[in-house]
This record gives structure tokens, C-alpha cells and sequence, in this order.
């Protein structure tokens, strides 16, 4: 999950990688360094263990001149994150250096074969033998020495490679963890994520697994595994430079869950017809005849996504009627799944490239499955593996902790939804006329329930007190509790758990005192009966929590009168279709979390331990 950065071109190099490090700090942030070849040939090194801001300093300090280097933020897996540990890493005589994102799984056998050849390690990474196997091969041509090399390394890499004995060229390299490609004008870049590269270029592409791509001035070069020549075409990605940066927020996080409702506006509009609930979605590529061949659905997905997996089974069974299994990415392939032609699997990626997910979709399509993939990143690896692709619109989220591209999922899931459900004539017009106009309305109300951010912030200094918290829903509202949860455990580092309401008798209850906060889900749909049986289910189980003393914190509809009579707190959710409440209860939940971590004290965008993209196993 670490971060690379790449420049050759006209400009001064230093400021631009920093520039990019400061972008991709979010996919590490244990320490970081720079490598810079310099204008007389000299190869300068400058690296810091812990928070950017080191490095900028060392760099002030010892400032380095050039045109083409590379650049590492790091999210410790080998070794602890020390300044001697910190990448670039270089080879044994210093010619050839390196940044590396990702884990070389045989590191210690060829380690120990290095050692007895006469090579002695300084540190305690996996990168430093990859740096060794290159300068040992290097013998003139860069690109050759970095083939050699990593056909010799198992496990999940990408690399960034300069060596001073062949100058004007960066050879950067993919198995696994994603390689992005940013064209200028007689500049390049080559990162790991698109926003290090928004500044300079909108004009990019991504690497596939096994290309070897060499960076000059003037041109890339792309090769695949077996040596051959490779072609290549840049997509113009509409994200901004802006769009990266705070805006005047304290943190990204915030600034994401205030962008919400253009996010989900953004994944709906011209997909569908708000007046007659007409679907537009031959974007993703699949067929109606094949979308009715399937006779299940698999969603795979990780973290956040999981969650909006969740929800979209909830989504898929009550419009298509179709039965739908939700796994972990990280456990789909290991359970010798029972997948086949007649099987449709989504994974759902905010990335595209998350280790896991990958792994899953890969493992559906060897056994037969049609895919489809979900995701935020056009030209992502997710989108080009899989047979179809839905992307959403959500922008470039910066913050770890996952807000935005939760909410553009499940727009995007509800879309497809509705897609199936019209398909498989399971859904009446007028039914989808309701679900169109519902929709539409959708980021007006998002835009009316972050109003209730005061509320949020006044209530996070009773949630800041507490060791434990519990989030409870019914149906649809439980993948939310659970979502609730999650946030909250990631940034403040409270102890939190989302639960079923209904099974609080069968264990959760014992933990229930007058110290305990309980969040409850207790919005829904006056004109749906169902949901209405759900919420009155919820409003007991609410009364049980108070009969022991808890404190009862309740999202509800506007004026609700008996949860009001209930809960210590409440939070009013604007009122919509029982299917689309996820949507409005998240952003309160999400702001709740948020200004409990900030009372805390908590590094809110870089939460402890947590990087934003899995890209290794």
C-alpha cells in the first residue's frame, strides 16, 4: 500500500515528487525519501521516517538538483519504519536505485543466495534485495537487469528503477499493485495512484500485469513479460488537480463527506430517466440475454466496499428476485466457491486494484462466471479484467477512511438493481417511475442531512468519553450499522461493533450499561408496510437498550414522536424509499465518527496502522 512517484522531463524534479508524495500519503505515511539523479551526474538520496514533512525538511536542509528521479512514501510491511529502512533503497555499490510497492514473498531465499555470493544488507526490507538482483545484472541496459530480476521475485511489486551507469531513463514494473503512466508534454510520470499526477497531466494509463515500461524524455517504451513490444493509449480522466486538495476544509475526509451528493448525483445522471425510471446502462457491457442466463449473483469486495456489497444484496433480491451471496475478496478463492457459467460475480473496488478483489474476480472468471466490475477508476485493473464495468463517479478520495465511494456504490448497485429488476420484468412501470423520482431527489436531501453536522459535533464529545459503541439495524439499515461501526473504529480507535437489532438478546445485551452509547437505525418508509413493521421492531428493541440504561442515540425520520419519547439524542434523516435510506444515514453516522476522532485528537485522513488502497494480500 505504499506510494511511487516518478518524474523525467524539463522541470526542476525535487519539488514535483515531494509535490506527488504529498498526494499519496494517504497510501502510507511511516516515512518517505527521494532519489535524484543530478545535473552532474551524481546520484543524490535524501529519506525520513515518519510523516512527509520529515522529508521536506531534509530537503530544505540538503536541497538536490535534476531532471528525472523517484520517490516513496512507505506503510511499513518489512522491517520498522526507520529512516534506515525508508525507500529508496540501493543496490550494493549505489549505482542502481529503487522505490517498491508491494511484498516479494521468496525476499528470504534470495537474500541468503545474494549473502553468499558476498553481498552484505543494510537493512531490514524485502526492497533491498530487489535493488541487489538489478545492479547485479545491470550491465549496461537498465530495462534488461530490471527483467531479469523480477522474474526471479514471487509475490506482488511494482517498482520505480534509476541507475546512474544508463541515465535518462526511469524502468518502471507491474505484478499486481496498480502503475499509472501520466504523459505531458516531453515530461512523463509514472505513480501509483492518479492524483500525484493531476497537476501535471490528465493523459494517462495504466501498466497491465507483467508490462515493463522504460520512461526518456522524449517517449515511453512498453514491454510485456515476454519481452514483446506493447501499445499503448492514454484515457483524458476528467478528475482536476483541485479535486486532490482540501479546499479549505481541516481534512480530506471532511471535504468528501461534504461532496456527496454531487458524488452521487454524478453516478446517476444520464443513467437514468427520473420521470419514467428508463435505465441507460449499455456502458457496462453486458447483454440483457446474459444478464438473464444468470441464475445468481456473487458480490466480492473488501472493507467499505463489503459493506455496500451488503447492501446491494438487499438491493438485487427485493427488485430482481434473483439470490445473491456477499464474500470477502480476501476469502472467496480460498472456499472453492460454487461458481459457474450461470453465475454473475461483482466485485466492487473503489481503486480497481485492491489485492484481494482481484484475486476473487480472477478465480470467477477461471471457473466461468460473467463479471462485472464496480468501480471508481476508469482503465483501472478491476475494469480491464472483467467482462462488464459500472464505473461511479465519485472523484478522487484522499481520505483513508472510505466516504464518498461508499455512497457512489450503492447509487451505483441500486442503478444495477433496477437494471436487473426491469430485465427480468420484476418491476412495474410505475415502480420504476417511484425508484427514478426517488433518485432524483436524492442529493437534495443529502445536502439537507449534513445540516445536521452541529448536532453530530456537539454529540462526538459524549462518544469521544466512551471505550465502546454499538450501531443497530434492521434489513437494509444493518450493512449501515456495520458501516457506522467501521468508521468510527478506524479514526478514533473506539472499540465499535454493527449488529443485527434483532439478535441483541443473543449476546450484545450483556454488554449494555449506563456507559454504553447505542447508535439506532430507525428510519423508514411510512408508505412501505414492511419497513414500517421493521421500524417498529427497532423502536422495542430501543426500549430495551433504555431499560438496562444505555444511551440511545437514534437516526429517525423528521417530527418521529415515539423515538423522540425513546432516545436520549436523535438525528433526523430526510424521509425517502425504504431501499434508498442507506444512502441519507450514512453521511450523519460518517460526521459522527469524524468529529469524534477530531475531539480525540486523532490524525483523522492518516488513521494509525490504515493505508487507503489493499493492493497487497
Amino acid at each position: 500500500m505504499c506510494g511511487i512517484i516518478g518524474y523525467i522531463g524539463k522541470q526542476t524534479t525535487a519539488p514535483i515528487l515531494l509535490a506527488g508524495l504529498r498526494r499519496l500519503e494517504y497510501r502510507g505515511y511511516d516515512s518517505a525519501g527521494i532519489a535524484v539523479i543530478e545535473r552532474d551526474g551524481s546520484l543524490a538520496v535524501r529519506r525520513a521516517a515518519g510523516k512527509l514533512s520529515n522529508l521536506e525538511e531534509a530537503v530544505r536542509r540538503a536541497p538536490v538538483e535534476g531532471i528525472y528521479g523517484i520517490g516513496h512514501t512507505r506503510w511499513a510491511t518489512h522491517g520498522r519504519p526507520t529512516e534506515a529502512n525508508a525507500h529508496p533503497h540501493a543496490g550494493p555499490n549505489g549505482d542502481v536505485v529503487l522505490v517498491h510497492n508491494g511484498i516479494v514473498e521468496n525476499y528470504l531465499s534470495l537474500r541468503r543466495a545474494l549473502e553468499q555470493e558476498g553481498h552484505v544488507f543494510v537493512t531490514q526490507t524485502d526492497t533491498e534485495v530487489v535493488a541487489h538482483l538489478v545492479e547485479k545484472y545491470l550491465q549496461g541496459n537498465l530495462e534488461e537487469a530490471v527483467s531479469r530480476a523480477v522474474a526471479r521475485l514471487s509475490g506482488v511489486f511494482a517498482l520505480a528503477v534509476l541507475a546512474r551507469s544508463d541515465p535518462g531513463k526511469i524502468v518502471a514494473a507491474r505484478s499486481g499493485p496498480p502503475v499509472v503512466i501520466g504523459v505531458g508534454d516531453k515530461e512523463f510520470l509514472v505513480a501509483s495512484d492518479l492524483p500525484a499526477l493531476l497537476e501535471h497531466t490528465q493523459d494517462l494509463f495504466f501498466l497491465r500485469d507483467g508490462d515493463l515500461a522504460v520512461l526518456t524524455p522524449e517517449a515511453v517504451h512498453i514491454s510485456d513479460r515476454a519481452g514483446a513490444g506493447v501499445g499503448w493509449t492514454t484515457t483524458r480522466v476528467a478528475w482536476e488537480p483541485a479535486m486532490a486538495e482540501k479546499g479549505g476544509y481541516r481534512h480530506f475526509m471532511l471535504k468528501e463527506i461534504y461532496e456527496q451528493p454531487q458524488a452521487v448525483r454524478d453516478t446517476f445522471l444520464g443513467r437514468i430517466r427520473p420521470d419514467s425510471g428508463e435505465l441507460h446502462l449499455d456502458e457496462i457491457g453486458l447483454s440483457a440475454e446474459q444478464l438473464r442466463a444468470c441464475r445468481q449473483i456473487r458480490i466480492v469486495a473488501c472493507g467499505t466496499s463489503w459493506h455496500a456489497a451488503l447492501t446491494g444484496k438487499i438491493l438485487i433480491e427485493r427488485l430482481a428476485r434473483i439470490p445473491v451471496e456477499v464474500d470477502y475478496g480476501s476469502e472467496f478463492r480460498y472456499r472453492d466457491p460454487l461458481v459457474d457459467e450461470g453465475t454473475l460475480v461483482i466485485a466492487v473496488s473503489q481503486s480497481g486494484e485492491t489485492a484481494d478483489t482481484l484475486a476473487a474476480l480472477r478465480e470467477a472468471r477461471q471457473r466461468g462466471a460473467v463479471t462485472l466490475a464496480i468501480c471508481n477508476v476508469a482503465g483501472a485493473m478491476l475494469t480491464r479484467e472483467a467482462d462488464g464495468s459500472l464505473l461511479t463517479h465519485a472523484g478522487p478520495e484522499i481520505g483513508v477512511a472510505s466516504t464518498k465511494a461508499f455512497t457512489s456504490q450503492v447509487t451505483a448497485l441500486f442503478l444495477f438493481a433496477l437494471h436487473l429488476g426491469q430485465i427480468h420484468g420484476r418491476l412495474s412501470q410505475e415502480d420504476s417511475r417511484r425508484f427514478g423520482v426517488a433518485l432524483s431527489r436524492l442529493p437534495a436531501q443529502l445536502q439537507e442531512v449534513l445540516a445536521v453536522a452541529p448536532q453530530c459535533e456537539a454529540l462526538a464529545t459524549l462518544l469521544a468519553r466512551s471505550t465502546d459503541c454499538l450501531f443497530l439495524g434492521r434489513g437494509v439499515h444493518f450493512p449501515i450499522a456495520l458501516e457506522g461501526a467501521l468508521k468510527l473504529k478506524e479514526i478514533s480507535y473506539i472499540h465499535a461493533e454493527g449488529y443485527p437489532a434483532g439478535e441483541m438478546k443473543h449476546g450484545p445485551n450483556a454488554l449494555i450499561d449506563a456507559n454504553l452509547p447505542v447508535v439506532f437505525l430507525a428510519t423508514y418508509d411510512p408508505g412501505d408496510d414492511a419497513s414500517r413493521l421493521l421500524y417498529e421492531k427497532t423502536v422495542s428493541n430501543m426500549q430495551e437498550v433504555k431499560a438496562r440504561e444505555g444511551i440511545v442515540i437514534a437516526l429517525c425520520n423528521p417530527g418521529d414522536e415515539d423515538v423522540r419519547q425513546v432516545a436520549d439524542h436523535t438525528i433526523p434523516v430526510p424521509g425517502t424509499v425504504e431501499l434508498l435510506l442507506p444512502i441519507l444515514e450514512m453521511a450523519p453516522l460518517q460526521l459522527l465518527a469524524y468529529y469524534t476522532a477530531v475531539e480525540r485528537g486523532c490524525d483523522v485522513d492518516q488513521p494509525r496502522n490504515l493505508a487507503k488502497s489493499v493492493t497487497v494480500e
